[in-house]
C-alpha cells in the first residue's frame, strides 16, 4: 500500500488551504447546476417550441429531484468511503448535465433536470466531511469558507449562466457544466485522503436514523428549529423583493433586479470569517448578534420601503445576519455527533429547504393581500419567534463548541 493510499484515524493535518478551496469551489459549482436554468426559461422554451408557462415546472423538477437527493443520498456520507462516494455522485451529475444539454423536447428536460437535482448534492457530502478533516478548533472558519463557496455559486450562477447563453446559447452553459464536474470529480478523487471503513448499516435505517439522531439531541432539535425560521425569513423576503422592485415607485426591469441580488455577495464574503465565532466558543453570541442584524434590516425597509438605497443597505445587512445564522447552525450540528455528521446535515438542509418553500410559496398570497409591510411584518414574527428559541435555549447552544470532538 502506498503511503497516499494510507488509511488515518486523525487527518486534520491533511486538510491544506489548497483542499478547502478545491472543497469550497466544487460545492459552488455543484449547487450553481440548480440555478443554470433560471434566467434561461423564454430562451429554453422557444428552442423546444413548448408554452412558457409551463417553464417554471423545470425549475419545480429540480428542486424535487435535489431535496430527494439530500433525503436518500446525503446519509449514505456515514457509511460509505467519500472517496469514492463524492466522485462518483459528481460523475452521475455529469450524465445528468449532458441529458440536459442534449434534451430535444420539454418532458425529456424536465426528467433530465430532475436527475441533475438529485445528483447535485456533492456541496452537502463535502460540507461534513471538511468538518471532519478539520482541525476541532478551526472547524467553522473552515466550514465558513466552504458555506462561502457554496453561497457565492447560488449567488453567481444565474449570471454565469445568461452571460454565456448570451453568446453561446442555452445548453453551452449545460456542456461547460458537465466538463467542469468531469474534472473536478478528478481533482477531488486524488484530493480527499483514504478513511478507515465505516460501520456498515442497512440503507433503510440509515435513512430512519436521520430521524433517531435528530430526536438524541436536543441542541440538534433547537438548532434545526431556528434554521428553519431564518430561512422561512430570508425567502419570503427574496420572493417579495422581486414584487417590491417591479411594482410602483421602482418598476425595474428583471436585469436591475438580478442586479440588485448581487449585494447578496456580502452574506457569502461574510459566511467565510463568521464560523471562527464557533471556533472561539461564541457561537451563541453569533447567533444573537446574527439575528439582530436580521431583524434591525427588517425594521428598516418596513419603515421605508420606498427608497432603494435603504432596501439596499437593509438586504446587505439581511443577508449578513441570515448566512451568520446559517454559518453558526451548520457548524454546530456538524460538531454535536462526528458519526452521524452527513445524517445530521441532511436534517439541516431538509429543514431549511421545507421553510425556504413555504416562505416562497406565501410570499405571493402575502404581496397581494397586504403588500411590502405585510411581508416584513411576517419575516420579523419568524425571527422574533427564533430570538425567544435561542435565548431560552442557552444551555444548549452554548454547550456545543468548536472544541468539542
Amino acid at each position: 500500500m502506498s503511503r497516499s493510499d494510507t488509511m488515518v484515524d486523525a487527518p486534520h493535518h491533511l486538510l491544506s488551504l489548497g483542499k478547502i478551496l478545491l472543497f469550497a469551489i466544487t460545492g459552488g459549482l455543484a449547487v450553481g447546476n440548480l440555478y443554470w436554468a433560471q434566467p434561461l426559461l423564454v430562451t429554453i422554451a422557444a428552442t423546444l417550441d413548448a408554452p412558457v408557462q409551463l417553464m417554471g415546472g423545470l425549475i419545480t423538477a429540480t428542486q424535487i429531484g435535489y431535496a430527494l437527493g439530500i433525503l436518500l443520498i446525503v446519509p449514505l456520507g456515514d457509511s460509505l468511503n467519500r472517496k469514492r462516494l463524492i466522485p462518483s455522485v459528481m460523475l452521475c451529475s455529469v450524465v445528468a448535465l449532458l441529458l440536459c444539454a442534449s434534451a430535444n423536447s420539454f418532458i425529456s428536460l424536465a426528467i433530465a433536470m430532475a436527475l441533475l437535482g438529485l445528483t447535485t448534492v456533492s456541496g452537502q457530502l463535502i460540507t461534513p466531511l471538511a468538518s471532519e478533516l478539520a482541525p476541532p478548533d478551526q472547524r467553522g472558519n473552515i466550514v465558513g469558507i466552504i458555506v462561502s463557496g457554496i453561497l457565492t455559486g447560488i449567488l453567481l450562477s444565474r449570471s454565469i449562466s445568461g452571460l454565456v447563453a448570451d453568446v453561446f446559447g442555452w445548453r453551452a452553459i449545460y456542456f461547460a457544466a458537465a466538463l467542469t464536474m468531469l474534472l473536478l470529480s478528478i481533482a477531488l478523487y486524488r484530493a480527499i485522503p483514504q478513511q478507515k471503513p465505516k460501520p456498515q448499516v442497512a440503507y433503510f435505517s440509515l435513512l430512519v436514523s436521520v430521524i433517531t439522531t435528530v430526536r438524541t439531541y436536543r441542541a440538534a432539535q433547537i438548532t434545526l428549529l431556528i434554521g428553519a425560521l431564518s430561512f422561512f425569513a430570508f425567502s419570503t423576503l427574496w420572493t417579495g423583493i422581486t414584487f417590491l422592485l417591479s411594482a410602483s415607485p421602482f418598476e425595474y426591469s428583471l436585469s436591475q433586479i438580478g442586479m440588485v441580488g448581487l449585494v447578496g455577495l456580502a452574506g457569502a464574503l461574510v459566511a467565510r470569517k463568521v464560523g471562527g465565532l464557533h471556533d472561539r466558543g461564541q457561537s451563541y453570541q453569533g447567533l444573537l448578534i446574527g439575528l439582530g442584524l436580521a431583524i434591525f434590516a427588517l425594521l428598516m425597509t418596513f419603515f421605508r420601503p420606498d427608497s432603494i438605497y435603504v432596501l439596499l443597505v437593509a438586504i446587505l445587512v439581511f443577508d449578513v445576519g441570515i448566512q451568520m445564522l446559517n454559518v453558526l447552525n451548520q457548524t454546530r450540528l456538524l460538531t454535536i455527533a462526528p458519526h452521524a455528521r452527513n445524517r445530521l446535515n441532511t436534517a439541516f438542509v431538509s429543514c431549511n429547504f421545507v421553510g425556504g418553500a413555504i416562505g416562497s410559496a406565501l410570499a405571493g398570497l402575502l404581496w397581494n393581500n397586504g403588500g411590502w409591510k405585510t411581508l416584513t411584518l411576517t419575516c420579523l414574527s419568524a425571527l422574533i419567534v427564533a430570538l425567544i428559541l435561542v435565548t431560552s435555549s442557552r444551555k444548549w447552544l452554548s454547550t456545543v463548541t468548536g472544541h468539542d470532538k
